[in-house]
């Protein structure tokens, strides 16, 4: 590089390219703003390097105001400073390294393109080759975005089968198809009422999935302007799918074709809808009767239109050819509190269950305003009694209505029990004048059943008042089906204020131990805890060593390093906002995972053959500030202020509110580097971890609540449950970036995928119609993960 000739005193200064103009106005901003909010930082505990890099900004700024090379220089120093903060502080982290360098090392390429304009210029040859090296930095920076990162595979070697150990819960006794059903059905929201969302077919396979192709479709034609969320899996029971749309209409499907059979509305108007419109599905009872029964008592029973059943091969109870009306029939959950019931063959309601085929749960609430009473999830049926809980919004004051559990019968819908853990010694509707106990924890899931021992386990969540916080809120707690009185009780984090309510369905299997199989069932947990408990007892069966992080990437908390954004002065204020959360008696704080983190309603798929968990995971934090409402403005950016979508505002009690999602007021990305979103597999018997990936892509994030469509891998946010086959493969969509995916069971690598035309926030289902094996979502799209919105139920399977 050839010397610059020295300036000359006498010459006119050399006028300053606009472009200076701007650098140089835009550092001085910069380092006062960094430096200022630097100090900031470090007078909270926190990093002294934006102190020191917004000084030096400052500095650079006025230098080039003045058209001095040294203000370029002192910029380039800023700039190498900062590369060997980022390589100390984060080592190889790619995702660490985007927001400290990327926009640091856009502005010093525009300036190395400057450098020759300046008072002392530099030969444009070495401006052009500096800009040439910066250029293809950024280029490599921008494209490593596109490889894989965060991805743990092969870490284990993974379990060969084993089916006298399998994990697959044992039936002496088939009650319903919900208990065992036939090999090619799904009679359950989990498959079965064990919930392990595991099929036992094998037509699709690792080898041939690849081919999988468009079945059939069919659309609704429910799809609400506000508040859209279906999240529903559909049931299949013999020929035909059963399901219900966002507002509760029950629909029937032909299970070879997706044509319409008959369809059910309930109704349900728009002011009762609490803060989504999901119906997460339905379902299925079969009315029972003796096998062995008397010719002329079945000809009575006929005459008295009385269901006669008998049982079917491979499980459950079939009707017979001239079965009655309503012998088998589709109950489900209403979002303005009702259980439905309607015979499956027709769609009409069931005239002998209720008023007319309804029921109505929220009697002995007292006041209950639209909304406050939603049944979500669907109703479990265990020994002829429908289980039914619900989910809902809460007052004003904070307060709702009780969160008693009901118990009424399949036939006739008469109440049979009522649990109010306010008043456990009430077990039918309160007198006249009197309520059950308000604010008790909600039932936040389908519970799961036990025919067998008569149990049936509800995950709860947090209490809005006061009864009940210490016992039995964010627990799960196993109920006597036929008299309602509580078996045991697990509470997986005894006074919860930050939201980590028990939201995930609970799985049964049987668990190899050294005296043997045990009745055990598996609960996943926001918080990254998996427990395997003896189902009968409540007795932890695995290990404190075991059970930790199984399900959530927890191997460290969050600290300053795990701050992200956009640019560095979005990471700055996120780290000010750590920091300030950090402090003894700060008004604010941090839950990580947050209330749609870890495991959430989608739960866990079981594979019993290899005793093989999969879950998929949200990794989000919120961020909680005491009595806090909306902010805005500056305020509000550095103080981690609410805002809206996936980050809506969330409450914790006790009067903390916040961020869901820990958001940046403006750009409207998340505070914690990605991955966002996890799939991992887990050896249940060692609680080994098998492999390990982000699941997701950034094609449903960015800036400004815009979404990018870039394919990059970054683990999205995600809302529903993966289903599995005995043939080693997982299915599951659930992220936001509206994609149908393949994954092998045995290395986690995708092997195929299909487009959505909504977002497909629900857990698949898996069935065989015909000799044919089909593979189904529902895409509805999800108002809280800025999804689109639809009405789809799309069907893949092989071609013929």
């Amino acid at each position: 590089m050839s010397a610059a000739p020295p300036s000359d005193p006498s010459r006119p200064p050399t006028p300053r390219h606009p472009l200076v103009t701007v650098l140089s106005l835009l550092f001085i901003l910069l380092g006062v703003l960094i430096g200022g909010l630097g100090l900031w930082l470090f007078q909270l505990g926190g990093s002294a390097y934006y102190l020191l890099a917004g000084v030096g900004l400052l500095a650079s700024g006025v230098l080039l105001w003045g058209n001095r090379r040294m203000g370029a220089w002192l910029f380039f120093a800023v700039f190498a400073g900062t590369f060997l903060w980022t390589a100390w502080e984060s080592g190889s982290d790619y995702w660490r390294w985007l927001p400290r360098i990327g926009a640091f090392a856009v502005l010093a390429f525009v300036l190395a393109l400057l450098l020759p304009t300046l008072r002392d210029p530099v030969p444009r040859r070495a401006s052009r080759t500096a800009a040439g090296v910066l250029g293809l930095g950024l280029l490599l920076l921008v494209g490593l975005a596109f490889a894989s990162h965060g991805g743990m595979t092969g870490r284990e070697a993974f379990p060969e089968a084993v089916p006298s150990a399998g994990l697959a819960p044992t039936r002496e006794v088939s009650a319903q198809p919900a208990d065992d059903p036939a090999a090619g059905d799904w009679t359950a929201w989990g498959r079965s009422n064990a919930g392990t969302r595991f099929s036992p077919l094998q037509q699709i396979t690792p080898a041939n999935v690849a081919k999988l192709a468009p079945a059939w479709a069919f659309r609704t034609g429910d799809r609400p302007r506000r508040r859209w969320g279906a999240e529903t899996t559909p049931l299949k029971v013999g020929d035909t799918l059963y399901l219900c749309s966002a507002r509760n209409q029950l629909i029937a499907l032909d299970a070879g074709t997706g044509t319409l059979r008959w369809r059910f509305d309930p109704k349900v108007r728009d002011t009762a809808i609490p803060s989504t419109t999901a119906c997460r599905g339905v379902a299925y009872y079969e009315v029972p009767v003796a096998p062995q029964i008397d010719p002329l008592l079945s000809d009575v029973a006929a005459d008295l239109a009385v269901p006669v059943a008998l049982p079917a091969e491979g499980g459950g109870v079939v009707s017979t050819a001239s079965r009655a009306p309503c012998v088998a029939r589709i109950i489900e959950g209403t979002l303005d509190g009702r259980l439905v019931a309607v015979d499956a063959t027709s769609g009409r309601p069931c005239a002998q269950f209720g008023n007319n085929g309804q029921v109505d749960i929220t009697l002995g609430m007292g006041e209950v305003v639209p909304g406050q009473v939603a049944i979500i999830a669907p109703p479990t049926i265990t020994r002829g009694l429908i289980i039914a809980g619900h989910q809902g919004l809460q007052r004003a004051d904070g307060s709702a209505p009780s969160g008693v559990i009901q118990a009424f019968d399949a036939q006739s819908g008469k109440l049979r029990w009522a649990w109010d853990l306010g008043a456990p010694e009430l077990t039918t509707r309160p007198a006249q004048g009197k309520t059950y106990t308000p604010g008790t924890p909600r039932l936040l899931a389908t519970a799961t059943s036990d025919e067998q021992l008569g149990l049936v386990y509800l995950t709860l969540g947090d209490a809005t008042g006061a009864e009940g916080r210490e016992r039995v809120a964010t627990a799960l707690v196993a109920l006597d089906a036929t008299t309602g009185k509580p078996a045991w009780t697990l509470q997986a984090l005894p006074g919860d204020a930050s939201n980590d309510d028990v939201v995930a369905q609970a799985s049964l299997v049987d668990y190899p131990t050294a005296a043997g199989k045990v009745p055990a069932l598996v609960l996943p947990t926001r918080q990254g805890d998996l427990y395997v408990l003896d189902r009968r007892t409540g007795q932890r069966l695995d290990s404190p060593a075991v059970a930790p992080a199984a399900t959530q990437p927890r191997a460290h908390t969050l600290d300053e390093r795990d701050m992200w954004g956009l640019t560095p002065l979005d990471q700055l204020v996120c780290r000010i906002q750590f920091r300030r959360a950090a402090q003894a008696g700060a008004d604010a704080r941090i839950a990580y995972p947050g209330q749609h983190g870890g495991v959430d309603w989608g739960g866990v798929a079981v594979d019993p053959r290899h005793g093989v968990i999969v879950s998929n995971y949200t990794d989000l934090p919120d961020y909680l500030r005491k009595g806090a409402e909306a902010d805005s403005g500056l305020t509000g950016w550095l103080s981690g202020a609410p805002f809206s979508g996936y980050g809506a505002q969330a409450s914790a009690g006790d009067n903390w509110r916040g961020n869901a999602g820990w958001r940046l007021l403006f750009t409207g990305l998340s505070c914690k580097q990605p991955p966002y979103g996890g799939l991992r597999a887990v050896e249940l018997r060692s609680g080994a971890v098998l492999w390990e990936r982000p699941f997701g892509s950034a094609r449903g994030i960015g800036p400004f609540g815009l979404r990018s469509h870039l394919p990059i891998e970054i683990g999205a946010p995600n809302a529903g449950g993966a289903v599995i086959t005995a043939s080693g493969l997982i299915f599951i969509a659930a992220a936001n970036d509206d994609l149908l995916r393949a994954i092998d069971l045995k290395t986690g690598k995708e092997l195929w995928r299909a487009p959505l035309p909504a977002g497909g926030q629900a857990t698949p289902m898996i069935y065989q119609h015909g000799g044919r094996q089909y593979v189904v979502i529902v895409a509805a799209g999800h108002h809280a993960m800025g999804t689109p919105r639809g009405d789809y139920v799309l069907a893949y399977a092989l071609p013929q």
